[in-house]
């Protein structure tokens, strides 16, 4: 029988009966000497061990095929009851090693790192390799730099551990080839940057309590640059354990309250007149309330969306915001606030934002803060620029409607729906 196993897989068979007879001895009353070098030299085996795997698990992908499994990797942690993740790994690590970094390979063979060294190694080493897209070095310069750079983390392997090895491993092109770091730092930095405003978004849910959700993703830069803000409301102070804070009425406040309290500080704070304008002002916020709630301050009031707040926040938010009170008459109709001129003024803007709310297009619901206002008999034709005269319009059909190519008309609400002509 013990002439028909391959000698690999023999070794192995004899590496698991040592294991076997291991077991057998209790390591409970070893001298204090013994028990260091045991723990030393089981980490190093176990380490070679399992590099001899990775490297036959790159060289395996015929057993997965053989019983229709994706890769091999799922073979093994179905047959071995391990995890996907520790599987897939070890397939990493065999597969870099065998196909690009053989140095390493032999290393972790001889036990002369450790896998996490092996790991944090073929990290940095890929890295490098995808680099070369962003620079142009001519392929045997590069090439060369490739073996220097493995070289260089193999033998600084044996006085650095794994964290080491990743920082030296970010900053290798400044050991082995400087001349080339700065040019690829610059190019990998706008690389970055590029992706990080690809990648912003910024979202609101609200949650229907009073309160809304915002999830956000920017790049690091606008990140410091709102914490350092915030901060600046806050003036916080960590302490050990919980994070926390003391208000002036001996409240303890967590550090992530402080934060998003700066945070609604911040835009009360903001300065409309210095943020850009959308179809002439979308900076200042309505609040449209009735004169009654007006005077006594008792009441609900209408935000531009439509959400509502209570009375005495709106007079609040009136004290420190750029916010417009937008009392309404006996019939609820904004008052005209000027038709003096060819452009509505910003107060004749406010009025129409909270009358029409969005674009006044048929099925569009383009917020009033973007829209356009238009004149519905042209102010060149004798139209004034009153309400009565106004339509808000976003401004693909504010285009529509001085399109020749288009009709429109004007539905019983108001509205407008265009018909491309036939």
């Amino acid at each position: 029988m013990t002439g028909t196993v391959h000698p690999y897989v023999a070794g192995v068979e004899r590496l698991g009966d040592d294991l076997d007879e291991l077991a057998g001895l209790d390591p409970t009353f070893l001298p204090l000497a013994d028990k260091r070098r045991a723990l030393v030299l089981m980490a190093r085996v176990s380490s070679r061990a399992q590099a001899l795997q990775a490297r036959v698990i790159a060289c395996a992908d015929d057993v997965a095929d053989a019983e229709g499994h994706r890769d091999v990797a799922a073979w093994v942690a179905h047959r071995t009851h391990t995890t996907h993740t520790t599987a897939r790994r070890a397939q990493r690590l065999g597969t870099a090693c065998d196909q690009r970094w053989h140095h390493l390979g032999t290393a972790l063979a001889d036990g002369r790192l450790s896998l996490d060294q092996g790991h944090v190694i073929v990290t940095a080493l890929d890295d490098l390799l995808c680099a070369r897209d962003l620079i142009e070095i001519p392929a045997e310069e590069w090439a060369e730099v490739l073996t220097r750079a493995e070289t260089h983390l193999v033998e600084q392997a044996t006085d650095f551990g794994p964290r080491a090895l990743q920082r030296l491993g970010e900053r290798l092109l400044e050991t082995i080839a400087p001349e080339w770091a700065e040019e690829l730092e610059r190019r990998q930095l706008e690389a970055a940057e590029r992706a990080a405003r690809r990648r912003t978004t910024l979202k609101v849910h609200h949650l229907g309590d009073g309160t809304a959700l915002i999830r956000a993703r920017v790049p690091e830069s606008v990140a410091l640059r709102l914490t350092t803000m915030l901060e600046a409301f806050t003036n916080p102070r960590k302490e050990t354990g919980e994070a926390v804070a003391a208000e002036a009425d001996g409240r303890r406040v967590p550090y992530e309250r402080r934060l998003g309290e700066a945070f609604c500080a911040l835009m009360e704070a903001l300065d409309p007149a210095r943020l850009p304008l959308h179809g002439g002002d979308a900076t200042t916020l309505v609040i449209t309330m009735d004169l009654a709630t007006l005077t006594a301050g008792l009441g609900t009031a209408t935000l531009a969306d439509g959400s509502r707040i209570t009375a005495g926040e709106a007079r609040r938010l009136a004290c420190t915001a750029g916010l417009v009170p937008a009392v309404l008459g006996t019939r609820s109709v904004p008052l005209d606030l000027g038709h003096a001129t060819r452009l509505f003024s910003p107060g004749q803007r406010k009025a129409l934002a909270i009358r029409d709310r969005e674009c006044r297009a048929d099925g569009c619901s383009i917020p009033a803060t973007w829209c356009e206002a238009h004149h519905l008999k042209p102010w060149s034709a004798g139209g004034r620029t009153d309400l009565a005269n106004a339509l808000l319009l976003c401004s693909h059909h504010h285009h529509l409607i001085h399109d020749d190519r288009y009709l429109h008309q004007r539905m019983p609400n108001g509205d407008l729906r265009f018909a491309r002509r036939t």
